[in-house]
């Protein structure tokens, strides 16, 4: 009897073995912990690990630098999937802006997520109404490797400014650009980025705030010349001491992977997010407008994986 105890528990190691070894980890970049970013990726997270036992899937979605960092890790094989802004992801599949030279051939497009206006927050007593007034200010450009970081240059360009405008371009990450702000640290700060959002209530509630508008023709051209962009409108009343409507442009965040991550993965990722679609929106208010036809199709600027147009084809939406 003990013999045969001992063979069903060897039998029993050996399957738990096998099951183990069918377990496959999958690691989403995001961006900043007071980001929807952030939120983005745990919230893909929980649903893909509610059908683990059937898919054998596991996912984390740690804080990282953000779009350009995601995609950059993506194209290293660090990272299966990543949220992107919707013009990192066109620059890098087209190998253009931060990415001449560095082209992601690769680069698969899975779905877009929730609209990202450009986003000036300056404190009130800084005398900041329009973009042109943060000349000379202190000003929290973003970190390296973030999304708003690269924006923030490409507005730059465009209105043919350096870094020596500034009175000073701090580089903090999106956790620590609020208390900066509201600590007389900084002027104003940078943030492309869903509404609403975290570390904008932060700062709006720490210390007297105004939405800075992001206009004009340079503004124009950009949006005229690059099919990334949009003009945006960030709703009034969402934060304290900004009751009107601002102004400004914006991009698509995007979920994007890499060609070599396998079909079946991609699939099971979009399968969990798109066969609880209500429960995916109400994990975030910047989630509560979104439409499926719309996530297939907005930002996407590289080719959809196969794994993501296997499960549109079967849903009939493509």
């Amino acid at each position: 009897m003990r013999i045969f105890k001992q063979i069903a528990l060897v039998g029993a190691m050996i399957a738990g073995t096998g099951a183990h070894a069918q377990e496959k980890f999958i690691t989403i970049g995001t961006g900043g912990q007071t980001g929807v970013y952030f939120v983005v990726g745990q919230s893909i997270c929980r649903l893909v690990n509610r059908n683990t036992a059937e898919t054998n899937l596991k996912c984390t979605a740690p804080s990282t630098g953000g779009s350009i960092a995601n995609i950059n890790a993506i194209m290293a094989g660090d990272m299966t999937m990543g949220v992107a802004q919707s013009d990192w992801q066109y620059h890098a599949y087209n190998g253009t802006s931060d990415f001449e030279g560095n082209k992601f051939d690769k680069e698969r497009a899975v779905f877009s997520v929730h609209s990202e206006p450009f986003t000036v927050i300056a404190r009130a007593d800084a005398g900041i109404t329009e973009f042109a007034d943060l000349k000379g200010k202190r000003v929290n450009i973003g970190n390296p490797g973030s999304g708003q970081y690269a924006t923030m240059q490409v507005v730059m360009d465009a209105l043919g400014w350096t870094m020596d405008d500034f009175a000073l371009a701090s580089e903090l990450k999106p956790a620590e650009q609020a208390a900066a702000l509201g600590d007389n640290k900084v002027d104003a700060i940078i943030y492309t980025v869903g509404h609403p959002n975290g570390s904008v209530q932060e700062a709006a509630s720490t210390v007297e705030t105004v939405l800075v508008p992001v206009t004009g023709p340079e503004i124009d051209a950009l949006i005229a010349d690059n099919p990334y962009y949009a003009a945006a409108t960030i709703p009034g009343g969402m934060y304290e001491g900004s009751p009107d409507d601002t102004q400004t442009f914006g991009v698509k965040a995007t979920f994007v992977t890499s060609a070599d991550v396998e079909e079946e993965t991609v699939y099971q990722v979009v399968k969990a997010v798109f066969d609880n679609f209500d429960r995916f929106k109400k994990l975030h208010p910047a989630f509560g407008n979104l439409t499926e036809e719309e996530m297939i199709k907005d930002g996407l600027s590289a080719p959809v994986h196969p794994g993501a147009e296997r499960y549109y084809k079967e849903r009939g939406w493509m």
